[in-house]
């Protein structure tokens, strides 16, 4: 009997010791916490999913029914919270994390130990490109953080260097607007273009334009994997060392083309403008001109119309004061 009361002593020891210490717990300020019953996340009240948050609005049609997550109860920072022996507390990080852009999470020792990733580009050079990613957790979407896919930072990374790659790849150098007076919406190649056909140099000189690109594509990722990209930097795009120098020597070939054409543009159009302005200005010296001829008429027509001994007389006045002013006349002598 004594027995069986020291094993009801313990039991019971052992559950309050289990309940009260061991289910008691907090949660960071950087952290957030999801509970699971039984192995099943606590969902939100009405069965939502993440179709019914705006973190879905960056996929695709196609992809919304693949992508459908359930919206779980996000347990904010605070504490201490007290949870069942059944109840298992997953907390995560929220804090905004910057890695190396080549790093490799299945192998550290891929893309040169994870400092430069190779991808090829249009012109089948295999190039070297150096980056950091910014990524935090999305609290919207940590059922599929958690839950969704086994390694949700690998698929991210991979996600982006696919991206990433393909970008390189098809990358050509946007057109620019042609001049005023051309027929709008028309474009022409960048100058000096048509000199080079090297796609890497065309990179270097849109690295902005590059990483807005990657921050565009990779909008959908927390709907994808409850991973935020925060932003994308492409510091570096090194080419092979063995056309290191000829890349040089065109780009020296190319700046020289494109200042030639600069130099040869701006002359063209300061010899339009002065043309145009020597137009106006012939144009403004005529009108000036015909306008008292103009004048005139209207008025010898008025006269004219007031009564028919009238224009006469303004010719006879006018004479007069013309001989007033001569110094010699000459008169036609009759026959």
């Amino acid at each position: 009997m004594q027995i069986l009361i020291g094993v009801c002593l313990g039991l019971a020891a052992w559950f309050l010791l289990r309940v009260l210490l061991m289910g008691v717990y907090t949660v960071d300020q950087n952290e957030r916490a999801v509970k699971t019953r039984f192995g099943r996340a606590v969902r939100v009240p009405g069965g939502k999913t993440t179709l019914d948050d705006p973190v879905t609005e960056t996929l695709r049609p196609e992809e919304r029914a693949r992508y459908t997550y359930p919206q779980v109860r996000v347990i904010p920072p605070g504490g201490p919270y007290f949870k069942m022996p059944w109840e298992k507390i997953y907390k995560v990080s929220i804090a905004t994390m910057t890695v190396n852009m080549a790093l490799d999470p299945e192998n550290p020792t891929a893309n040169e130990s994870g400092t430069r990733l190779e991808a090829v580009t249009k012109d089948q050079l295999n190039t070297g490109l150096t980056g950091q990613i910014r990524y935090r957790v999305s609290e919207a979407n940590l059922y599929a953080f958690l839950f969704g896919i086994k390694r949700p930072f690998v698929h991210v990374v991979a996600y982006f260097v696919s991206v990433l790659r393909q970008r390189i790849a098809s990358f050509e150098a946007k057109s620019v607007p042609l001049g005023p007076g051309v027929e709008a919406g028309a474009q022409t190649p960048l100058a000096g273009s048509e000199m080079t056909g090297i796609s890497i140099n065309d990179l270097r000189k849109n690295l902005r334009d590059l990483n807005e690109y990657m921050d565009n594509e990779c909008r959908s990722a927390p709907a994808r994997y409850g991973v935020i990209l925060d932003a994308s930097l492409i510091t570096g795009i090194d080419p092979p060392p063995e056309v290191e120098s000829a890349l040089a020597a065109i780009n020296t070939a190319h700046n020289q083309v494109s200042s030639d054409i600069s130099l040869a543009q701006a002359a063209a159009d300061q010899r339009v403008v002065q043309s145009r302005r020597a137009v106006e200005i012939e144009t403004l010296r005529a009108q000036a001109e015909v306008e008292p001829v103009k004048s005139l008429a209207a008025e010898l027509a008025a006269l004219h119309r007031a009564g028919p001994g009238i224009l006469a007389s303004y010719l006879r006045n006018v004479r007069l004061a013309l001989y007033d002013k001569a110094q010699q006349i000459y008169l036609e002598a009759g026959k």
